[in-house]
């Protein structure tokens, strides 16, 4: 059951085996992740058809140095096309290509139970609360755009002392040719309730220009 239906050479009912049971627990799989992953219909139809994609591609490349290494830049160049997703995209294309390799392979049964052992294990870690943490729930990422003349060294202080129980200065960057500055600050609020009241005092600081409060993440302050 698990031994690589492949034959060499390979033959074509082998093939159309594989595509039709790659296809299969690949859309199966996509509904199952649809229901965790806040993404497109677009990204779920991509990770139903990538099981057989990435199969196919390993099934004509196998023992084919050349093409192999040809296939390798073709998904570089792919990759940085594309725009960086979340924690969960990242790891639903990864689980889709690892089936992918197993079912080009011709373990068609290997690919099946990567995908969708995976799948259940993902949606129920997801569900549990395990490894989450009242600290990063709790992080917003704070910009403020101010003019190019305001001295901002300390003139957020004492709002920030107000209303904020922490707050660490992640970021400064020039905008508008030049003529404006944005900061961004990890911070995290004593009181929720009060968020307008502390971007209203904010604006009044920074001439009224743009301000936001986002979830945190790592790579966030970086755009």
């Amino acid at each position: 059951m698990f031994d690589s239906v492949y034959s060499v050479p390979i033959q074509s009912s082998e093939f159309f085996l594989m595509m039709a049971v790659a296809v299969f627990s690949g859309f199966l799989y996509a509904w199952i992740m649809s229901f965790r992953i806040p993404s497109r219909k677009r990204f779920f139809i991509v990770v139903a058809i990538m099981p057989f994609i990435v199969s196919a591609v390993i099934t004509f490349v196998n023992g084919n140095i050349g093409a192999g290494v040809a296939v390798g830049g073709a998904f570089s160049l792919i990759r940085f096309r594309s725009a960086p997703g979340s924690a969960e995209e990242i790891a639903a294309i990864l689980i889709a290509m690892g089936s992918g390799i197993a079912f080009g392979m011709g373990y068609i049964a290997y690919g099946v139970v990567i995908l969708l052992l995976l799948s259940v294990i993902f949606v129920f870690l997801s569900f549990i609360h395990v490894f989450e943490h009242d600290k990063t729930e709790r992080e917003k990422l704070l910009r403020i755009t101010i003019p190019e003349s305001l001295e901002y060294s300390e003139i957020f202080d004492d709002t920030f002392g107000k209303y904020l129980s922490s707050y660490e200065n992640v970021g400064v960057k020039t905008t508008a040719m030049g003529s404006m500055f944005k900061l961004s600050f990890k911070i995290k609020m004593k009181d929720k309730t009060r968020e307008k009241a502390f971007i209203d005092e904010l604006r009044t600081k920074n001439g009224n220009l743009e301000i936001s409060i986002l979830p945190y993440s790592e790579q966030e302050f970086l755009l």
